[in-house]
């Protein structure tokens, strides 16, 4: 069986959230299970393509409206990254430094046409197309629609939704973008008056996945306008929680760490990243330590931080460290908090991915506070490396976070309100109390598996009732 994945995102190569490690992960896994899995990805002018070297193995050209526009499929030399990946290559629209930015309508468009285009030439076709989020959401309406692709009709298209709240929207004027096909037909492209890639994906699509149980149920009664739609589509519609590379994230042999480590010496190691991260960040080690990693955006519940923090470390029990980037409000608020609480808070602004696998190393909880998290991955980091979650209930974090007044391993909190995480902190700081139980709790959730093997499966037996 032979699959292609294709995506604005795949880690190592192009990340901006969790998009880029499931894509990154989800192939190399596939192939390990005797399936032939590939990428189609844009080629960006990123740290990435600028290190390796590339060949190219076809060049064509496709019209964008009344423009001809001409692109270049490359493949990296000699990779190693378990999978094979195709680069659509469009100079003028997708070699930027950048993933997403303001004139993505045309940048997706030109990468989505031109793979469907490349794909005619191929031999032997993949026997399923697999389409990541609204980046990729026309390929299913094209395949099944456009005169252009009709000898691609036959192959099934799964669509992944990662984020319901990114649907990929169109004004009516990019419609002669798209390869010509029956008006009669224009409903499905057509969503609230408008374009809207990713409910054409739930249309076309033979099947439709989340990446979690709980987020299929959530998206039928709340999917920023698109409920009804996928509440009317259900019966092709399953949620299947991602996994977690294991192999990058793996505390024994990861080299970003200032100490490896496994269970049994889980308390030596998770102190030697402890105390390398207060030293360089100015912060108490004698106290437990709360990281946020991520996107400080309102999803993320991040614009209640700076309140959440400034009650938690006027109690003087806790220490803080932040790591992210968002909205420029949200992070000034943080920034202007180190000041007022020198030894108990810090923040880098930004991203840093050897920084991010020290905090989870040496953090004793990982705080995610949010409103949406439709899987989530660094809950699952977090426990791979001993640090105990202090999540909402919702989505993914619901599906893999059990409280342990319910005799579970994390603490969850119902609400994003100011009260309810702070409560939670306070019953994570209470847990760092009784060091008994909390230790045997932090090395009892690094043998939690949440490794790619039982996802991928779960894809290739979507894979195969389809075939």
């Amino acid at each position: 069986m032979k699959i292609l994945h294709i995506s604005a995102e795949c880690y190592p190569i192009a990340k901006v959230g969790g998009l880029a490690d499931v894509v990154g992960a989800l192939p190399k896994y596939q192939n390990s299970s005797r399936v032939t899995s590939q990428v189609m990805m844009p080629f960006y002018n990123n740290t990435f393509t600028k290190t390796y070297d590339f060949t190219s193995v076809y060049k064509g050209q496709i019209t964008l409206g009344t423009t001809n526009v001409s692109y270049e499929i490359k493949v990296q030399r000699n990779n190693s990254l378990g999978f094979e990946v195709f680069f659509v290559s469009i100079p003028k629209l997708l070699f930027t430094e950048y993933v997403y930015s303001t004139n993505d309508a045309d940048r997706f468009l030109a990468f989505q046409i031109a793979s469907l285009d490349w794909l005619l030439q191929w031999k032997e076709k993949p026997d399923i197309v697999h389409c990541h989020d609204h980046h990729t959401g026309l390929i299913p309406f094209m395949m099944t629609q456009s005169y252009d692709f009709k000898s691609l009709r036959a192959i099934p298209s799964i669509l992944t939704i990662h984020n319901a709240q990114y649907q990929g929207w169109l004004s009516y004027e990019k419609l002669a973008y798209i390869p010509d096909f029956d008006k009669i037909h224009i409903g499905l492209l057509d969503w609230d008056h408008q374009i809207n890639q990713l409910a054409a994906a739930i249309k076309c699509a033979w099947r439709v996945t989340t990446v979690s149980p709980a987020y299929m149920e959530e998206l039928t009664e709340k999917a920023n306008g698109l409920a009804s739609l996928l509440k009317h589509e259900k019966n092709k519609c399953v949620g299947i929680l991602n996994g977690i590379d294991t192999q990058v994230w793996n505390p024994e042999t990861d080299p970003l760490l200032q100490k490896n480590y496994v269970s049994r010496i889980v308390q030596s190691g998770k102190k030697a990243n402890k105390n390398y991260l207060c030293k360089r960040f100015a912060l108490d080690s004698n106290k437990p330590l709360f990281i946020f990693i991520g996107r400080l955006v309102g999803e993320k519940g991040a614009d209640l931080l700076p309140e959440v923090f400034d009650q938690i470390l006027q109690e003087g029990k806790s220490t803080v460290l932040l790591l992210g980037s968002g909205e420029n409000d949200i992070e000034t608020q943080l920034i202007s908090l180190k000041e007022k609480y020198k030894n108990t808070y810090n923040s880098f602004i930004g991203y840093d991915e050897e920084l991010a696998h020290i905090m989870y190393a040496g953090a004793d909880f990982l705080m995610m506070p949010s409103r949406v998290e439709p899987c989530g991955l660094n809950q699952m980091y977090a426990l791979r490396y001993g640090t105990i979650p202090v999540v909402r209930a919702i989505g993914g974090l619901k599906d893999t976070i059990v409280d342990i007044q319910k005799g579970g391993f994390g603490i969850l909190h119902q609400e994003v309100l100011v009260l309810d995480i702070v409560q939670a902190v306070t019953r994570a700081e209470q847990l760092y109390q009784n060091q008994s139980k909390f230790r045997k709790i932090r090395s009892s959730i690094m043998a939690i598996d949440h490794s790619w093997n039982a996802s991928a499966k779960a894809y290739i037996n979507l894979y195969k009732s389809l075939n």
